[in-house]
């Protein structure tokens, strides 16, 4: 089983507001960039659609590490999951996300891996602004439509 590691961020410019991701998957020497965006949405939205799309992106079961500066994701990567799938997602945000990501990340064994955001991470440090750059993106053509 290949061992990739899948680094993502996210950014929304107003919570809500237009928001981006960036993530950049890892295996051996290779790396693959992958960013998004849209109109309306949230910071953890962003952050979460952002390893949804690395891990579509994998054509292979892998083993995986997640890193992530967002607690949110990591925390509900490695212990909130299960309890809400228990609990039918009762009170869960973002219920359609964790249910594509439960779907992306079936083949895979994956360990979310916490980081300190705006800690000198160089990965992490790239990952936000791709992720503030396709959110900034996304609003200046929000403006050119106004």
């Amino acid at each position: 089983m290949k061992k990739i590691t899948l680094f993502s961020d996210g950014s929304a410019l107003g919570n809500p507001g237009p928001g981006g991701f960036g993530t950049i998957l890892k295996y051996g020497n290779s790396e693959r960039i992958i960013t998004g965006s849209d109109t309306h949405t949230t910071n953890n939205r962003m952050e979460l659609l952002g390893v949804i799309e690395g891990l579509s992106a994998l054509r292979e079961p892998c083993e995986v590490d997640v890193i992530s500066d967002s607690s949110y994701v990591i925390k509900g990567i490695n212990e909130w999951l299960s309890g809400w799938i228990k609990r039918d997602f009762k009170k869960v945000k973002n219920i359609d996300l964790w249910h594509r990501y439960i779907e992306v990340s079936s083949s895979h064994k994956i360990n979310g891996i916490w980081v300190r955001g705006h800690d000198g991470h160089i990965e992490n440090e790239r990952c936000d602004k791709l992720a503030k750059d396709a959110a900034q993106k996304e609003k200046d053509l929000i403006m050119e439509d106004k």
